[in-house]
């Protein structure tokens, strides 16, 4: 997908945008963003100029979706993004650091670390979405008077849970299996495999699999076949699969979407997945070369692609730009337990949809606001007057997901009033309709300091939003040195009880440890 010349401009500005289900942009649309790794901090938006503002309680609760048009702020004022809640960039740093090395900085996207954590966010009752926002102060107590503060501003979003397993769709899942000489490291195909015969079994007997594999060709080891009496079949096939030679990606790409067109199913979730290290050395090794020749039956069926990646050398650049160009996103699994994460306990959120084409825009309000900027997000930016152009993509999004989007905003000195506005708009997955729903926030909202009052899940946002950018060598007011980040983390492993935010903590002191 290519960047307008208006989607770049808003990128500058400061606009911002999982698994299997969270999918770049739907058939017949124009695509907002090239998804293309790294892209560091990006410039502060807001400026000069404003007044006061009522002393009205804060709020942080949606406000009802509402389909007309409403007003916004100034254009340097506003923030659009396409959803989005991939989590490669995290699994594979904290890979990373466990094999004793730092991250690249271009692999690092804080956004992908925020929402690698679990949320508490409301859901919505239905379709759509739910709307929070909340934050906290990041500038010292004992700040001089008159200094303007600072504070963090969480916007979250989050769908309704997944329903009984026997109400979703059927599936009908095509798996492109790279095979190449590559993933003989242990913690590759092993761990595909692994993967596979877990969902395997996990999945109903109305729901079908075809099975690809490439190394330096690509083969059809199964035609799309209903799981039903054919489970111990597609678990002789997986079993099979052995390590080759070189990477043909292309080819694996091509023949996958081949076989998911010819097997594709009314009324069923047809989705392309792709596990490998995404190291292509043969044929067309390019995102834009692989994809273009199966852009035509993308669009016209529907069939997106979901990237999971594996191996201590991994070919983060090109699975981004391979899922932002089949519509859709990434993850990446380094052990058994992330396997069962993605392919057991996800699985509802893989083959259900509740939003379709979902874009968010924040509006400041330049009377409290002297300046904000996004944490992250810098590859899903949306311009600000697309916002409700429905023929631009947005995020396709599942049931239990979550969405994060945090800003740094430095206040006006002794100003009260709104902060910001969030939207949310997408499209019935049935109907297409639009719908929008608004939620905002209020500066007495924010006055509560982060270490000592926030929300813990707040402060593990924080946490995460933080690491990453000093990962990237970013910076943002209020972060602490690694040190002290990673005894905040740890002192939040123990309160959530979240074995997950315990692993962070580790992630933080091993990359304390490797600082040059």
């Amino acid at each position: 997908m290519r960047l307008s010349p208006a989607i770049r401009r808003s990128a500058a500005a400061g606009a911002i945008a999982g698994a299997l289900l969270l999918t770049g942009c739907s058939s017949g649309t124009e695509s907002t963003a090239d998804r293309a790794t790294g892209g560091g901090p990006r410039a502060w938006a807001g400026g000069s100029g404003g007044t006061g503002g009522s002393g009205r309680p804060a709020t942080g609760v949606e406000e009802g979706a509402d389909d007309g048009e409403q007003k916004f702020a100034a254009p340097d004022y506003l923030s659009t993004f396409a959803l989005d809640v991939d989590t490669a960039s995290y699994g594979y740093a904290v890979r990373s650091l466990d094999e004793g090395r730092r991250p690249e900085p271009s692999t690092v996207r804080p956004e992908e670390f925020v929402n690698s954590f679990r949320q508490e966010y409301d859901r919505p009752e239905g379709n759509g979405f739910s709307v929070t926002l909340d934050g906290a102060r990041v500038s010292p107590e004992d700040e001089p008077e008159g200094a303007a503060p600072w504070s963090l501003v969480r916007v979250g979003l989050a769908t309704r849970l997944a329903e009984d397993e026997g109400e979703r769709p059927p599936a009908a899942l095509t798996f492109v299996v790279d095979v190449s000489g590559s993933m003989a490291e242990p913690g590759r195909l092993d761990l595909v495999k692994d993967s596979l015969a877990l969902l395997t079994d996990e999945l109903r007997d109305d729901d079908s699999i075809a099975l690809v594999t490439f190394s330096g060709e690509a083969t059809t080891r199964l035609t799309m076949t209903r799981v039903g009496d054919s489970r111990e079949r597609i678990h002789r096939a997986v079993s099979a699969l052995e390590p080759s030679d070189s990477t043909n990606l292309e080819a694996g790409v091509r023949t996958g979407y081949t076989e998911a067109v010819e097997g594709r199913r009314k009324g069923a979730t047809n989705r392309v997945v792709l596990l490998s290290d995404a190291l292509a050395n043969t044929g067309e090794t390019q995102a834009d070369a692989i994809l273009e020749r199966i852009a035509t039956a993308r669009e016209r069926h529907g069939i997106t692609l979901f990237g999971v990646g594996v191996g201590s050398e991994y070919g983060d650049a090109l699975m981004e730009r391979l899922a932002d160009r089949g519509d859709g996103s990434t993850t990446y699994i380094s052990d058994k337990e992330e396997a069962r994460k993605v392919f057991v306990d996800q699985l509802p959120a893989q083959v259900e949809l509740r939003a379709r084409d979902a874009k968010a825009q924040v509006a400041f309000d330049r009377r409290t606001v002297e300046r904000f900027r996004l944490i992250g997000y810098e590859n899903r930016a949306v311009a600000d007057e697309d916002f409700r152009n429905d023929r631009v993509d947005g995020g396709e999004v599942g049931p239990g997901h979550t969405v994060t989007a945090l800003y740094a905003v430095q206040l006006r000195p002794g100003v009260s009033g709104e902060i910001a506005k969030a939207t949310v708009r997408w499209l019935d997955p049935a109907t297409r309709a639009p719908h929008e729903r608004s939620g905002s926030v209020r500066t007495d909202a924010v006055d509560t300091p982060l270490w000592s009052g926030a929300k813990p899940r707040l402060q593990v946002t924080a946490v995460a939003a933080y690491f990453a950018e000093e990962l990237r060598g970013g910076t943002v007011p209020g972060a602490p040195e690694l040190g002290r980040l990673a005894e905040r983390a740890g002192a939040l492993a123990e309160s959530t009880e979240d074995p997950a935010v315990g692993r962070l903590a580790e992630a933080i002191r091993r990359a304390d440890r490797l600082r040059d």
